[in-house]
């Protein structure tokens, strides 16, 4: 039987720098990932607190907030911004941050791709997602059963804003913003990269000098069973959201 992933799948298409604009995963690409599992130690996933389970659950955003619905199912739809939120909420975990400050950082990572157009090097999407998200700050905090505050409102915005932007193209602007929000966006940033194990390309694998959060090593493992264990069960026939809480019952993150 040959291994080689067909002239269609993800894999092939990235490796002849084909891909199309709109992406969605396929049973060969999750193959290839699973073929390609890191030399990870045995771990396991850690539980989120009975607060952040029930922000993950709210993570699964309503398709009318994307600004392309055809990207619901595709590499930056739902089951990305769940597997972000996921990370986001387990890296606040670690790092001890209060309820709120968990809760600002989980509707950052569940909204920061929704105002993307395509699956491509989609420029400014995060800016554009920061200024769909402050003119509708009530409907996204009530989503998550949250009042908003301005304060919190520049917090999440500015991290949506700086998740695409490198850190080492800051421009003075990006550096400003970034002061005042500083753990948020460090926060989101990395756990926008723990997910980065959809992607079929090995070279856009997560990378740690590209990030700046302590409890990003420990969540590799993490990270990619569950982008393995939801694909898996999205190509299943499950839907998105409920693809990616069945991984997280079957890893004990949520009860």
């Amino acid at each position: 039987m040959s291994t080689t992933p067909p002239a269609d799948s993800l894999v092939e298409l990235a490796a002849r720098k084909q891909l199309p604009h709109h992406q969605f995963t396929d049973h060969a690409t999750v193959r290839w990932i699973e073929a390609n599992r890191p030399d990870f130690p045995d771990t396991v996933t850690p539980a989120l607190r009975a607060t952040s389970q029930r922000l993950v659950y709210r993570s699964a955003i309503p398709t009318a907030w994307m600004a392309n619905s055809q990207l619901a199912d595709s590499l930056h739809g739902v089951r990305h911004a769940m597997r972000t939120a996921t990370l986001a909420a387990l890296l606040a975990d670690a790092d001890d941050l209060t309820e709120h400050d968990t809760a600002t950082l989980v509707m950052a990572a569940a909204v920061h791709d929704c105002r993307r157009v395509h699956d491509k090097d989609d420029r400014g999407h995060g800016a554009r997602a920061a200024i769909w998200l402050t003119g509708n700050a009530d409907m996204v905090w009530a989503h998550f059963h949250m009042a908003p505050t301005p304060q919190r409102i520049v917090s999440v915005a500015t991290a949506v804003r700086l998740h695409d932007v490198p850190y080492d193209v800051f421009a003075p602007d990006d550096l400003t913003d970034y002061a005042r929000a500083r753990h948020i966006t460090d926060l989101l940033k990395a756990a926008d990269a723990l997910d980065r194990y959809r992607l079929p390309k090995l070279s856009w694998w997560p990378d740690p000098s590209r990030v700046r959060a302590a409890g990003f090593a420990a969540l590799r493992p993490t990270a990619f069973e569950l982008v393995v264990s939801s694909e898996a069960a999205h190509l299943a026939g499950i839907d998105s959201a409920d693809a990616v809480l069945k991984a997280l019952e079957q890893r004990g993150s949520i009860t």
